[in-house]
């Protein structure tokens, strides 16, 4: 009995947390039949979310040397002929889109984009490494039966780059900055190695010469370069067979939902094929030809499944800095609303997304704010107008009352060092 009862609390909790019941709870995204399955349509309130998010990983990757660019969605199907992904990826691709007497797919991937503007110019051993980077929207199709929520999508935003290197060591080291910049991201969203996460080293199967590109010596190598760079990170990691890239192994950051299904968030992937397919090559300081090493890798992976990950992880309570409404104000009459919008304007000034809520009963009010489980609301009434301050609450409790520039000092310095 008591087992029982254990396990429809444990349930009751996971349910608490499905991404798929909090969205639509806390109004962040929603799915129409007319628009399509596995295609989100974001609120502002998601998108207020996924644009702090987006900035947060752009800046990074600006700071460690990734040069952000624009690539087409779309792209004629002889570029994915000639990178393999087609016919690789063909039963997880849009069906091609007939252009008199050119052919043109939705891109599934955004590498064969990247390497034809690598190829718009020649370049000298001095440029490596070049970082390309790009928050590229891709276009998977996925089987009704697979798609799950935010999880798994027909349409998603990818955190890509492809890191082309003049050497094998120089591609090496990559992959550690790579893998670097991975865990400062997921230490800045609140996710923990071990805990959240788990490596996994994701092989190929010489065997299989139809799903994988054929170099056994190459995919030896590779496989043993990263598994040496797993060990010299002394972190824990499984190894899976015959889950790798079709063009090479990878390093995969796993994670799982509240119902315990993994799927792979972020990875990290050495290229066999590609600089060979596209002929990828650089002068080098004897003023000869040398081909290039290519590395793959998302820092935040798809942002749609990120989401996901995060919305349960937190339970819809988001630390301030990606809270979709920061601060609320709750005038307690009518006659203190004037004040109220005048706290609004300051806390918006300053870059706070707040709003005010008049309407109701202030208790109901109250509980409204805390069922939306915004991080904070500042009560105003008879006292707090004469003193000009506002009564601030937060998730731990009550604060107390502040002067507005002491609440949106704190408020601030919270976003600012995106404080968990």
């Amino acid at each position: 009995m008591m087992g029982r009862m254990h396990d429809e609390a444990e349930q009751h909790l996971m349910n608490d947390r499905d991404h798929k019941k909090l969205g639509k709870e806390l109004d962040l995204f929603t799915f129409s039949d007319t628009v399509g399955k596995g295609l989100p349509l974001w609120t502002p309130r998601g998108t207020a979310i996924r644009r702090e998010i987006e900035r947060f990983i752009v800046d990074e990757e600006i700071k460690r040397g990734y040069q952000h660019v624009m690539t087409p969605d779309i792209a004629k199907l002889e570029l994915y002929e000639k990178s393999g992904h087609y016919p690789h990826y063909k039963d997880s691709m849009y069906a091609p889109i007939q252009d008199e007497e050119e052919r043109f797919m939705l891109r599934p991937m955004t590498c064969p984009h990247h390497f034809e503007l690598y190829l718009s110019k020649p370049h000298s051993y001095r440029e490596f490494p070049i970082r390309y980077a790009e928050l590229a929207r891709l276009y998977r199709y996925e089987q009704s039966g697979e798609l799950m929520g935010l999880q798994r999508v027909r349409s998603f935003c990818l955190s890509d780059a492809h890191i082309i290197c003049a050497s094998e060591e120089q591609a090496i080291e990559e992959v550690h900055k790579a893998l670097d910049l991975i865990e400062y991201a997921n230490g800045v969203l609140g996710l923990t190695m071990g805990v959240d996460y788990s490596y996994r080293l994701s092989l190929g199967d010489r065997a299989n010469t139809q799903k994988y590109f054929k170099d056994d010596a190459g995919w030896d190598k590779a496989e043993t370069l990263l598994r040496e760079a797993m060990q010299k990170r002394g972190v824990a990691y499984a190894e899976a067979k015959d889950e790798a890239a079709f063009y090479g192994p990878k390093i995969d950051i796993q994670m799982k939902n509240v119902n315990g299904k993994e799927d792979t968030a972020f990875t990290v992937q050495y290229d066999l094929s590609s600089p060979l397919k596209f002929d990828l090559t650089y002068t080098g300081e004897d003023g000869k030809e040398h081909r290039t090493f290519v590395v793959h890798r998302s820092s935040i992976g798809s942002i749609e499944r990120t989401m996901a990950f995060l919305i349960e992880k937190y339970a819809g309570a988001f630390p301030l800095w990606l809270s979709p409404v920061q601060a609320r104000v709750l005038p307690v009459s009518e006659k203190h609303a004037a004040y109220a919008q005048e706290i609004l304007a300051q806390l918006k000034e300053t870059g706070i997304r707040a709003d005010v809520s008049a309407d109701d009963s202030l208790g109901k009010r109250i509980r409204e704010a805390k069922m939306e489980k915004l991080p904070y609301f500042l009560v105003v009434g008879d006292a707090e107008v004469e003193a000009q301050t506002a009564t601030l609450e937060g998730r731990a409790g009550k604060v107390g009352a502040l002067s507005i520039a002491d609440i949106i000092s704190r408020l601030t310095e919270e976003i600012r060092t995106r404080a968990l």
